[in-house]
């Protein structure tokens, strides 16, 4: 019996799509990081993190506007006493020395599917990112704590290039770390003294962040279905960053 090969380009395009989604390799000059990171709970494995290739999406229709350009109504800070302002349509977060981290955060606190977008930038370097999907919960000495994922902006104190990465804040550590031949890319993305576009979709457990347009995380976690979005100003010495563009299309 004479058995024909039959050509499938649709197929082919399927397992062309999954290859390139799939088997991150890790950047040698990372290495040290994955060292470092390597006691906490879960580290991710470079080889089995999955690569963002997707375009940036479409931002400019069935957005809703989070910041009214006046005041921060609808917002409401947790966590400490680094301030926060509306000034010259912008949102002002000024770190506040011996203060905890601190979050400005969305009084709407059920987003679920999404595509967010910001425009941020540096007057004061300092660490900063956004929350998305986050809760706040009591620990064990009664203190309040904002917890979940959020979109890390780590200013330019470090060299490693992880803005746009993800960042499991008081529940685990680094969830998805910019550290794969993959971002080398978005790794050099971030732009001083300008102001920086993040963009995050999420629908249902799949998450996806562009900095600048750029691909950065492709993560994938069930544990944090909805929340509220925060702006956090880091604990620490010194640090002033700027928001501006906030807007959501709910999915």
């Amino acid at each position: 019996m004479i058995m024909k090969r039959i050509f499938n380009p649709s197929l082919v395009l399927v397992l062309v799509g999954f290859v390139m989604a799939h088997g991150g390799t890790l950047d040698p000059a990372q290495e040290k990081y994955v060292q470092k990171y390597k006691t906490q709970p879960n580290p991710p494995k470079p080889g089995e993190m999955l690569v963002n290739t997707d375009a940036e999406p479409d931002l400019t229709r069935g957005f809703t506007n989070l910041f009214n350009g006046k005041d921060l109504t609808g917002w409401t800070p947790r966590g400490g006493t680094c301030t926060f302002e509306a000034k010259g349509g912008c949102i002002v977060g000024t770190c506040v020395p011996g203060s905890p981290s601190t979050y400005l955060s969305t009084d709407k606190a059920d987003f679920t599917d999404f595509v967010f977008t910001c425009e941020m930038k540096w007057e004061v370097n300092g660490n900063t990112g956004v929350m998305f999907r986050a809760v706040e919960q009591e620990d064990k000495k009664g203190k309040m704590l904002v917890m979940g994922p959020q979109a890390e902006m780590e200013g330019f104190g470090q060299d490693r290039g992880w803005s746009g990465g993800i960042y499991g804040q008081s529940c685990g550590g680094w969830w998805y770390p910019l550290w794969l031949e993959e971002h080398q890319k978005v790794r050099g993305a971030l732009k001083e003294g300008e102001w920086n576009r993040l963009t995050i979709h999420a629908k249902g457990k799949v998450v996806k962040t562009w900095l600048n347009g750029i691909p950065a995380a492709h993560w994938t976690n069930d544990t944090y279905p909805k929340g509220f979005f925060g702006l956090q100003i880091h604990k620490g010495n010194a640090g002033k960053v700027l928001w501006r563009g906030l807007k959501v299309k709910e999915l």
